[in-house]
């Protein structure tokens, strides 16, 4: 039997209020659990305008939603861009370093307070090889708990606004942000 496209179509627009039910109930399910878990997460409101902006601020979107793993990845990889970041800004050649060897070299220089390269290492050092490879050993991670604590130490590692060299000044001194939305 061939069907029409008005069969396809009314098939389809059942699908579609089926869907639009299964997630308003999804979302009445799961609402106080994402509220708390955007409460629980401290976080600047305005940040600098920069390639890692989105970037950071789904980090917090996919912790409240309750995206652990993708929270963890992400978190990483801010960080490691914002490691670069630093790097470009103060002239350094990262190319032929490891990560480690980029982060020691940051707070060596005196780049990175002693509190931001700990926070760095941290969430370096939060499973991210077998994360990203999802390697065996993620089926034992708590990815809630270290998808919480990666989130903090990324606030941690701030950027202080009172270093022009980490910000783009317009001509007229104002400074491009990125506005996180959100109470």
């Amino acid at each position: 039997m061939k069907i029409t496209m008005d069969e396809e179509e009314v098939r389809r627009g059942i699908m579609r209020f089926q869907l639009i039910q299964q997630f308003e109930q999804i979302d009445e399910q799961t609402r106080k659990d994402r509220v708390d878990r955007y409460l629980e997460i401290d976080r600047q409101r305005i940040i600098g305008n920069y390639h890692f902006s989105r970037a950071s601020t789904e980090c917090i979107d996919l912790y409240s939603d309750g995206h652990f793993i993708a929270t963890v990845m992400t978190t990483q990889s801010v960080n490691e861009g914002i490691l670069k970041f630093v790097a470009d800004r103060n002239s350094i050649d990262y190319q032929n370093m490891t990560r480690d060897d980029l982060l020691t070299t940051l707070v060596s220089e005196g780049i990175l307070s002693q509190k931001c390269f700990e926070a760095s290492e941290q969430i370096m050092k939060s499973y991210r090889n077998d994360v990203h490879h999802m390697n065996p050993p993620v089926a034992e991670i708590n990815f809630p708990k270290l998808a919480k604590k990666n989130i903090q130490n990324l606030d941690d590692g701030k950027l202080a606004p009172i270093q022009p060299k980490y910000w783009d000044i317009n001509s007229d001194g104002t400074v491009p942000i990125y506005l996180r939305a959100g109470i």
